[in-house]
């Protein structure tokens, strides 16, 4: 089939059937469809959507583009968990061994920081020795052995979907349902997964501002993955704020260890992940109600079972045995530190969370541009949550920087990011909704 019909076709807004979506895909990975004809498909998309079918058969397509992996041979439930990224947002450190200890396998494959939000991966290279991209049998073996493994997508997995998402990236075309649909699911049914649940953010921090738009990414996702034989569910989560009281990718880690341990939990960062483990389990068949799957989940926080099954998959992947224990010993630090002062009296009413994302940007722990390396150990700690009363003088946050130059400037992002008035706000919900597949 010529591309450029099938581009014709669905620019006039027909249904593509999908012997058309699985030719063209092809043609994607071979490179038989040019940069141009990508762009064009995407645009037409863009502008004239997909039916559940298109969707559903253009996941499939790119899923089999490359490898898709086969955990048959594991002894219990395959399952995970997908952000659509916010700031602060290290909820893949804690939900992967809690909801492992509890008896499920977790191939987490995650991905890098884009724009302002932080990535997974990103944040467990700050780790020293841990490696982030492991070959497929060293993946197979550690998930087998520490029940969880988080790590980087390989090139073998989905290559047409690394293709279409560059070209969209740079046409504008990005924000289209079906196409960030296709996007997450090809990655995440090719690691063979019998179980998802998908975390959508909304808010200031997140790249679905508003509730309609989140809410329609959702029943998307979870729709489309149904419709390709996964179980899936979805939770509509706040990112109106910082999920964690630190941003940037060692402060992020070390949070998570603290989470873990026990040593200090931010109490919306806690709520975000229960819920998420809570539902993974019910996906996974472990318990049966998700009243229960939060009780145990819990239980597993609190007992030490995660904490324990996040110091072993670091150690199988290289990274230092006495890790959990000592954090402060192994994660890089930064050479300056500057406190970030409230010029008034009253209460944190509301924080441009996206503003804080870019500051740790800014600092270098993002990536301005795709080949910018990163510093892990800079960002920003001590972030104060909305409602929290903060006196003149008083710390908002503290920045780690890698000179006084760079300080200085978050710090004034930062400033700038909070709002303080006289009266304390009301609280919003954490976790605002939550999308099961339609019966």
């Amino acid at each position: 089939m010529l591309p450029q019909e099938i581009i014709r076709s669905k620019r006039d807004g027909h249904k593509l059937s999908a012997q058309e979506i699985v030719s063209f895909i092809e043609g994607v990975t071979a490179g038989t469809v040019s940069d141009g004809q990508v762009g064009a498909f995407a645009m037409a998309v863009f502008f004239n959507g997909m039916s559940r079918d298109e969707a559903v058969a253009l996941t499939l397509a790119m899923r089999d583009s490359g490898d898709v992996l086969d955990w048959s041979d594991l002894p219990g439930p395959v399952t995970d968990k997908h952000s659509t990224g916010g700031v602060g947002d290290n909820v893949s450190l804690m939900v992967a061994p809690i909801v492992a200890a509890c008896g499920a396998y977790v191939p987490m494959i995650s991905g890098r920081g884009l724009g302002h939000t932080g990535g997974t991966l990103d944040k467990m290279d700050a780790i020293p020795g841990y490696i982030s991209q492991p070959d497929v049998a060293r993946f197979r073996k550690v998930v087998l052995e520490t029940g969880c493994a988080i790590i980087g997508q390989t090139a073998d997995l989905a290559p047409a979907d690394r293709r279409l998402y560059a070209i969209r990236d740079v046409t504008g075309t990005v924000e289209s349902v079906p196409l960030i649909t296709a996007s997450i699911l090809s990655k995440k049914l090719a690691a063979g997964l019998q179980s998802l649940v998908l975390d959508v953010k909304v808010g200031n921090g997140a790249f679905m501002e508003k509730s309609r738009d989140a809410a329609a990414l959702a029943n998307s996702l979870v729709e489309i993955a149904t419709g390709a034989g996964l179980k899936a569910s979805a939770l509509v989560t706040g990112m109106n704020e910082p999920l964690a009281s630190a941003a940037g990718n060692a402060v992020e880690v070390r949070n998570a260890v603290d989470f873990l341990t026990g040593r200090f939990r931010d109490r919306r960062l806690e709520d975000v992940t229960l819920a998420l483990a809570a539902d993974m389990l019910q996906l996974a068949g472990l318990v049966s109600s998700n009243q229960d799957g939060m009780r145990r989940a819990a239980e597993t926080l609190a007992g030490g079972g995660a904490a324990a099954a996040f110091a072993r998959m670091v150690a199988a992947l290289g990274g230092p045995a006495d890790f959990v224990e000592r954090p402060e010993k192994h994660l890089p630090k930064a050479a300056t530190e500057f406190a970030v002062k409230a010029t008034e009296n009253g209460f944190v009413t509301g924080i441009a969370t996206r503003d804080i994302g870019l500051a740790v940007v800014g600092l270098g722990g993002g990536r301005m541009r795709p080949d910018d390396r990163i510093d892990h150990a800079v960002g920003i700690t001590r972030l104060l949550p909305v409602g929290a009363e903060v006196q003149a003088g008083e710390a908002l946050a503290l920045v780690h920087a890698r000179n006084a130059g760079d300080a200085e400037a978050a710090a004034a992002a930062v400033l700038s990011a909070y709002a303080i008035g006289a009266s304390k706000p009301p609280a919003e919900k954490t976790v605002i909704r939550r999308i099961l597949p339609r019966r």
